[in-house]
């Protein structure tokens, strides 16, 4: 037992005694003669002592930092002593020498609770006036005093009341609760916690602009996105900084560890709401089997392994070409499971058929999930060739490999630049897509999952514009008319998780990602969550279309018909597959261009061989076209437009 509660029980001995000795006093009046031979005795007091401290060692009573303590504190005390008076209690009925009787033994019971919560009410008060006046007694060079931030609080709830809380009692805490917001009217001109709270109507803009408040904190558990967004964009009125006090989130999309005062992140302000995530669903399926991820140093790569490893797979292996990303995700997965997951870590390319075929003899894998891949659009305009040998001889090997050593289930993860593609990596896509749906007579369940843009991931605009903003921007734009589909990587990957559970057969799975995002608002949204103005502090410049990029991304092809399935997000395009024969002949087509090494050669193979391939301009210029019509028709705004 340490120094602290030593001192705690010296105290509520001595609270015990004082309260034997004010009852005896006010029983009999005649203090000698009750201590030693009225009913007061030494011993009967003594062993209700006894029962209350055995009671609160049980509760863990003593284990509690006072400091601190909030109501469950309070309530582990006093449920301590209405245990120990009820062992006491039982004990007089059997030993009459011990029993104090019933009603002096409640009114002692009674008195050492409320000296006891008492001395504890007044510790947390002595001690947070300490750590106070020692915070004011900081001077700065000029002699003024120390300067906290003056905050206020949306939400005077449970949740506000704890921030709230634990900020005053925190002395090192950087921010002082200044008042709480809500909607509340019967709420409004009272105190919560000594704070006073203010009606959150169309006047609490002004009302803010006039306190001595420079930060604005989101403490409502229960806002969806949508609320989010429309507190910030609300209370970025008042000049403030707009914060959020909410969980962090796991690779599983579920809150984690406790509630914390961040910034807002641009996934709090998605213009959709955070999918929810089943992967109770998938679990039997993935536990005990071991399972292969190619490409797995990438950036769905890795989450991918970070959600099997979740799921108890029987060996986990991680496959990629960059060791570099391969250490990173395997030191990961090293430090959160240890030895409780098996792990091997392989570098190899899948374009190396040798190095696949060893790799997989040896390996013996149930699942393979195919991402390795080249992604970046412009990248593979210039180099083509780079592009065919990656991801569409690669994954023709991959397949090919997971056929030969019995592979049970092979999920390949595709790209909405499939659709329709302008591009060469998107093309390519559109091939890997073909290797995969002609295979529907193979002992292998076969499966492509097509999506569109993940936030965050390695080449995506985030980062990209991450760094222009703390570069002084400009932030820069292809077109300010674009508009892209987007997924957190927590919500694609977990969706991928479930379609390989639910593949069967050949099919093409397409991912519901909610409504089309303009580019534009995304880096407006960014901008303003760093403090500053758009096109006041920073600038937003347009650059110009890239090669082969597209204005507005599909998902689906207008020719396609949707299969709904369990999960009301993953849909199963059935479009007509191609045979095995004629997607080879699609191989040997593109194996005789890559030979020739000639970047013409690879485009008029990819127009021969994928027949959506089509000319970037030309299909911009037709969605500009319907864009303008549909806008005519509906009086709608243009990205909404998009997104139809």
């Amino acid at each position: 037992m340490n120094k602290r509660r030593i001192a705690l029980w010296l105290i509520d001995t001595f609270i015990v005694a004082l309260s034997c000795f004010a009852v005896a006093l006010l029983s009999v009046f005649d203090v000698a003669s009750v201590i030693v031979h009225g009913q007061f005795s030494l011993l009967k007091c003594l062993v209700l002592y006894l029962c209350i401290m055995i009671a609160r060692l049980c509760v863990g009573v003593y284990k509690n930092i006072w400091r601190y303590a909030n109501v469950n504190t309070y309530l582990k005390l006093i449920v301590a002593d209405m245990l120990g008076a009820s062992a006491y209690l039982f004990m007089g009925m059997m030993l009459s020498a011990v029993y104090l009787g019933f009603g002096s033994s409640m009114l002692i019971v009674f008195t050492i609770i409320i000296l006891t919560l008492s001395s504890r009410f007044f510790y947390q008060v002595v001690y947070q006036k300490q750590n106070k006046f020692g915070e004011l007694k900081k001077m700065d060079g000029n002699g003024e005093e120390f300067h906290k931030i003056n905050i206020a609080i949306v939400g005077a709830g449970n949740v506000g009341a704890m921030l709230a809380d634990e900020l005053r009692r925190n002395p090192k805490a950087h921010y002082n609760p200044y008042c709480f917001i809500d909607i509340d009217k019967n709420k409004a001109g009272s105190k919560l916690n000594a704070i006073p709270v203010i009606l959150g109507d169309g006047n609490v803009i002004e009302t803010i602009k006039s306190m001595p408040i420079q930060e604005i904190v989101i403490a409502l558990p229960d806002a969806k996105t949508s609320d989010k967004n429309r507190l910030y964009e609300f209370y970025k009125q008042t000049g403030c900084k707009v914060k959020i006090y909410d969980y962090m989130l796991s690779y599983d999309g579920k809150p984690k560890g406790r509630r914390t005062l961040r910034d807002f992140s641009i996934e709090d302000l998605l213009f959709r709401e955070s999918l929810s995530i089943n992967s109770e669903m998938t679990r039997n399926f993935y536990t005990d089997k071991t399972i292969l991820v190619t490409g797995g140093g990438g950036s769905i790569g890795s989450e991918l392994c970070r959600q099997i490893a979740a799921l108890k797979p029987k060996k986990l292996v991680i496959f990629d070409i960059y060791e570099n990303n391969a250490y990173e995700i395997q030191q990961e997965l090293i430090n959160e499971y240890h030895k409780d997951l098996c792990l091997d870590t392989i570098i190899g390319s899948v374009r190396d058929k040798k190095r696949l075929e060893q790799v997989f003899r040896e390996v013996r894998p149930d699942i393979v999930f195919h991402a390795a891949a080249h992604k970046h659009v412009p990248l593979m305009e210039r180099s083509a060739c780079e592009a065919i040998k990656n991801n569409v001889l690669g994954t023709y090997n991959t397949a090919n490999a997971a056929e030969k050593y019995g592979v049970q289930k092979f999920v390949l993860i595709s790209t909405d630049k499939a659709v329709n593609p302008t591009n060469v990596m998107g093309a390519s896509k559109r091939l890997c897509e073909m290797i995969i749906q002609c295979r529907k007579d193979s002992k292998c369940s076969f499966a492509a999952v097509r999506f569109g843009n993940v936030l965050g991931s390695n080449g995506s605009v985030i980062p990209l514009f991450k760094k222009q903003i703390e570069a002084g921007g400009p932030v820069t734009l292809t077109d300010k008319r674009i508009t892209r589909y987007f997924m957190t990587i927590k919500e694609a990957v977990g969706l991928v998780m479930e379609t390989g559970a639910m593949a069967k057969k050949g099919e093409l799975y397409v991912l519901d990602m909610g409504n089309a995002v303009k580019i534009l608002d995304l880096a407006e949204n960014m901008i303003k969550l760093s403090g500053f103005k758009p096109y006041e502090d920073i600038d937003i410049v347009e650059i110009g279309l890239r090669p082969g990029e597209k204005l507005y991304e599909e998902l689906l092809m207008k020719t396609e018909e949707l299969d709904k399935t369990s999960n009301e997000l993953i849909f199963i395009e059935r479009d007509k597959p191609l045979s095995r024969e004629e997607v080879d002949k699609k191989i040997e087509i593109l194996l005789n261009a890559v030979d020739k090494e000639s970047h013409e050669a690879i485009i008029e193979a990819i127009r021969a061989t994928v027949p959506t391939y089509c000319d970037p301009d030309e299909l911009n210029r037709i969605a500009i076209e319907k864009s303008a019509q549909l806008r005519t028709c509906s009086n709608v705004e243009e990205g909404e437009v998009c997104a139809i």
